[in-house]
């Protein structure tokens, strides 16, 4: 896809990927639509780049739909870059996250997806063209140690990309998900001075951006910011009871004196 002069709409874009990938995708020529729960913030980062600001959870369909039929005011939209997440871990055992938490997650990772795919897919099948980019996790392919909530839904996300290439690219609809690891954002948990440091495995929010839109302008469906997620996903596939042992130490070597995933040693702080 040729980004220049694409009506592009964001969610999620005014901090982390979602604001690194409108700056990226603006570079790239893209008139930008964005949306944010955080309007303050989101403001800064659409003065920054000439955009439309749009107020909007991605948790309320109505919300979404509203936001969509502002995007449009710029032109039909080109392409939708869904991107939202958070993840806060489990108390104590997998199931032991309360209902609230596990429908938040729902909520943000998977039918945020369905609602704005539920409002585009009738214009851009009837048009023949449209592209819709879910970001999802690595987690999405393998598994967050201490977050079931966020891995099983991350897991739905992919699975829901996955049926909309199937379903809809024979109707011009393009899709991609992107699969990253960790990506230095708020959703680490970490604080600032932690993520001023050089951590293992991580990425800048620019980095990722820079992957993302290299993956659209190719029209590639797996995203990997991190390349190497391919071949631990394919470990997972090829040899289950080795990744699950190999998961299992991980994770051992997690826990704090009470037992409990100490995500700051993901990071080796």
């Amino acid at each position: 896809m040729d980004i220049e002069n694409k009506v592009i709409a964001i969610t999620g874009a005014a901090s982390g990927i979602g604001e690194a990938v409108a700056r990226e995708l603006a570079k790239r020529g893209a008139k930008l639509a964005l949306s944010d729960i955080n309007l303050n913030a989101l403001n800064l980062v659409a003065d920054d780049l000439n955009a439309l600001a749009v107020e909007c959870d991605a948790t309320s369909e109505d919300s979404i739909q509203s936001f969509i039929v502002k995007a449009e005011s710029l032109g039909p939209i080109d392409l939708y870059f869904s991107n939202a997440g958070f993840g806060t871990g489990e108390p104590s055992h997998v199931a032991s996250a309360e209902n609230t938490v596990w429908e938040k997650n729902w909520k943000l990772h998977v039918m945020s997806h369905v609602y704005a795919s539920r409002a585009l897919l009738p214009k851009m099948i009837e048009r023949g063209s449209g592209y819709l980019v879910n970001v999802a996790s690595a987690a999405g392919l393998l598994a967050q140690i201490g977050d079931a909530a966020y891995s099983a839904t991350k897991h739905a996300a992919v699975s829901l990309a996955e049926s909309l290439a199937i379903g809809h690219g024979d109707d011009g609809v393009k899709v991609s998900v992107v699969c990253p690891q960790y990506v230095n954002t708020n959703i680490l948990s970490l604080s600032e001075e932690d993520r001023a440091r050089d951590l293992p495995g991580v990425i800048t929010p620019a980095q990722c951006a820079e992957t993302i839109a290299d993956g659209i302008e190719s029209e590639t469906f797996m995203i990997l910011p991190h390349p190497e997620v391919q071949a631990y996903s394919e470990k997972r596939v090829q040899d289950k009871k080795g990744w699950l042992d190999n998961m299992r130490y991980f994770r051992r070597t997690l826990l704090n004196e009470k037992g409990s995933v100490d995500f700051k040693k993901i990071f080796k702080l």
